[in-house]
């Protein structure tokens, strides 16, 4: 029988193994992911960009992220299943946060749920989720739900102030009962006093090699969209060309009667 990796693993790898992540949307990305031994799949938000085609990924909303979660949980046998709350249920209130948690698992069937921010009804909606048993992974830095109000999709925690307030926030999420953090979008040095600052895995994108695990997007570390290249992201494929000329060359083949 397969033993799926649990909450409680994810919080032993801590300063042991580094947690291997990778977002993914539909089956078969789930499927190939958990095969090769990735730790944490996460059904991220980011499938309004990658996925829809949106600029952002404020549009995403609650019944999109049960669809895509319940495909990728039915197709992981082993990885920790974690799944974004959207923009439209993680802004309004403490019980409309914790209802659709509760939904994302309920319906779902993720393990766990990942909430952007610190402060207010989050940090609230977090410690009453985590009080109930609801693990949850908590997202520090660039939290892209936010990004209109950091001007754009900008390296955040670039001053001493900011920084600190990073810092402060990442404790305050492990406070609140969080069992592991996304840190995205920082300076390599505070990826690292982040990490050091606090019991639970930190989980880094673009915050430098010294958090306890990367997260990749998994159509960036496929070179899905020669387009898009931040300097965070190392494409460990170019898929992107092998697909143009496999579809290339099957149109042609048909258009010349050699195919089938």
């Amino acid at each position: 029988m397969i033993k799926r990796i649990t909450v409680p693993d994810i919080v032993k790898m801590k300063g042991i193994t580094p947690v291997s992540v990778v977002t993914a949307y539909d089956f078969t990305q789930a499927r190939i992911a958990d095969e090769c031994g990735i730790d944490i799949i996460l059904v991220g938000d980011s499938l309004g960009m990658v996925f829809q085609g949106n600029p952002d990924t404020l549009s995403v909303n609650m019944v999109q992220m049960i669809y895509h979660t319940s495909i990728v949980s039915k197709a992981a046998q082993k990885a920790l299943i974690v799944s974004d709350i959207p923009f439209s249920s993680s802004k309004v209130s403490k019980e409309k946060i914790c209802e659709n948690a509760v939904a994302l698992m309920e319906q779902g069937k993720c393990a766990a749920v990942k909430i952007e921010g610190a402060g207010g009804i989050v940090t609230e909606a977090i410690s009453q989720l985590t009080s109930l048993g609801i693990p949850v992974m908590g997202h520090v830095g660039l939290t892209p739900q936010s990004f209109h109000a950091f001007g754009g999709f900008r390296k955040q925690g670039t001053t001493a102030q900011t920084a600190d307030l990073i810092v402060s926030q990442a404790r305050e999420l492990e406070r609140a009962g969080v069992f592991s953090i996304v840190i995205e979008s920082v300076p390599d040095d505070l990826g690292d006093r982040i990490t050091k600052s606090v019991a639970v895995p930190t989980i880094g994108i673009g915050a430098g090699p010294r958090c306890d695990g990367q997260v990749l997007v998994i159509n960036d570390l496929l070179g899905m969209d020669e387009r898009f290249t931040p300097s965070f992201v190392r494409k460990y494929a170019d898929l992107s060309s092998v697909i143009r000329k496999a579809l290339t060359d099957y149109n042609s083949d048909v258009k010349n009667h050699q195919f089938p």
